[in-house]
């Protein structure tokens, strides 16, 4: 279903489902939190989140219905009863009663830089909550740029934790924002706008 750029069964396990389970550096437990995947994708990292822990309750959302065609038959032929998937835009979500500030985690891969991404994700999460941007080398700068946007939105920078993966040069990092204050309701703004006027 052409998912993924990534091929071979080696670099698939270590770029996809390895880095996925990083996250365990940053949550203790997964018992019974609610978790959105935010832009999954093929299913990462929700999927294997939500394999490796069963009492997770993962919701896996995306713009792309082909993308979670394919993340309900994986989950259906797994077996998986915590997986649901979520068809929508982020900033629709964020909008959405049912989904704005619902979730104790929320995750994203390889979805924006940092000042966008916040918009997308600090609605969805709970007072308490938190969210986990998962980047590479450019971890530090998108933090500072997303200052602004970190504040505006509710949050709390609370850390930044490098993490290496076996057969890979360059190191990744988890960046960990606390949800302290409740989302303006003004944000998400509609569809496009944090893209194309980040908060910076």
């Amino acid at each position: 279903m052409n998912l993924t750029a990534i091929t071979d069964p080696s670099e698939i396990a270590v770029k996809h489902y390895l880095d996925a389970l990083t996250l365990k550096r940053v949550l203790p437990q997964f018992d019974r939190l609610h978790l959105i995947d935010v832009g999954t994708g093929a299913g990462f990292p929700g999927l294997p989140l939500a394999i490796a822990f069963p009492r997770l309750q993962a919701t896996l959302m995306d713009a792309t219905a082909k993308k979670l065609r394919f993340i309900d038959h994986a989950a259906e032929s797994l077996a998986l009863d915590n997986v649901r998937t979520l068809h929508t835009r982020a900033e629709d979500a964020g909008r959405d009663q049912f989904h704005r500030q619902s979730y104790d985690i929320v995750v994203a891969r390889a979805v924006a830089r940092l000042p966008i991404l916040l918009e997308y994700s600090l609605p969805l999460c709970k007072l308490g909550g938190q969210v986990i941007a998962m980047k590479g080398a450019s971890a530090f700068d998108e933090t500072n740029a997303a200052a602004k946007a970190i504040d505006a939105l509710g949050g709390e920078l609370f850390a930044i934790e490098e993490v290496t993966l076996p057969t890979l040069d360059n190191p990744r990092y988890l960046i960990v924002i606390d949800k302290v204050e409740a989302t303006p309701k003004r944000y998400p703004r509609q569809a496009g706008l944090p893209s194309r006027q980040p908060l910076l």
